[in-house]
């Protein structure tokens, strides 16, 4: 990859690549292990704490969905990119704060983490307005994590109720983070409950260490970063 520049960037490029390739095969055999479709679920590629040039050579390999956990870090690299590559489809997969809506609303596809009323009617004012109209998912705290962003699993039809009634939202997914350190096969499962007793098809669900997981019990979306990019240098 002679384009990347110098020889050390061209071999983490190289690595990049590989991994990815090492995802990509992964996710084809927990697919068909399961029964389903090669279309039946997208990678999405967390390029969080990831430079442009850390990001191309994933782009330049056919990749063209990604997730940010913030919208200024998304705002510093993504026109760049889309200005070089067609059909990008960006995920925010962070929390996302009522101030930062409209921007949120101009520069993502997919917004995975409504989470509350208050940001609801954020939205629901901005679509109101004629704007561009990402795709929603709501975050389900499923592990009931203080800490946590997401709604309880005891709160989740209630809160599609006010989103799909009061604030007139069209609801396309569901997504979770399974506690640290438990099983995450339990949370997966009960998230495709939710999803089922609510009409919703789509789950993001599954990273970079149980995504093959997350295939096998239903999910439409996986979130993977670390398995593609690498592990980022500590801060």
């Amino acid at each position: 990859m002679a384009e990347l520049g110098s020889h050390g960037v061209g071999e983490i490029a190289s690595a990049t690549v590989l991994r990815l390739r090492d995802v990509r095969t992964k996710m084809a055999r927990s697919v068909a292990d399961s029964g389903r479709s090669t279309d039946a679920v997208t990678l999405v590629c967390v390029s969080k704490g990831q430079g442009i040039d850390a990001v191309r050579p994933v782009l330049m390999a056919g990749e063209r969905v990604f997730g940010e956990n913030r919208v200024q870090e998304a705002e510093s690299k993504w026109p760049t990119l889309r200005g070089e590559f067609e059909g990008i489809r960006l995920h925010l997969i962070g929390p996302l704060q009522t101030n930062k809506v409209r921007d949120a609303v101009s520069l993502f596809d997919v917004i995975e983490t409504l989470d509350r009323p208050k940001l609801a009617e954020a939205l629901a004012s901005e679509f109101q307005a004629g704007r561009h109209k990402p795709l929603l998912f709501v975050q389900v705290n499923t592990g009931r994590e203080p800490q946590k962003a997401g709604v309880a699993p005891e709160d989740v039809d209630a809160f599609l109720a006010f989103c799909r009634t009061t604030c007139k939202l069209e609801i396309a997914g569901l997504m979770c983070i399974p506690p640290v350190g438990q099983q995450v096969s339990p949370h997966f499962a009960l998230l495709s409950v939710i999803a089922a007793r609510n009409g919703i098809t789509q789950l993001s669900m599954g990273m970079s260490a149980d995504y093959e997981l997350g295939i096998q019990l239903g999910a439409t979306h996986v979130r993977v970063g670390s398995a593609i990019f690498g592990e980022r240098p500590a801060r």
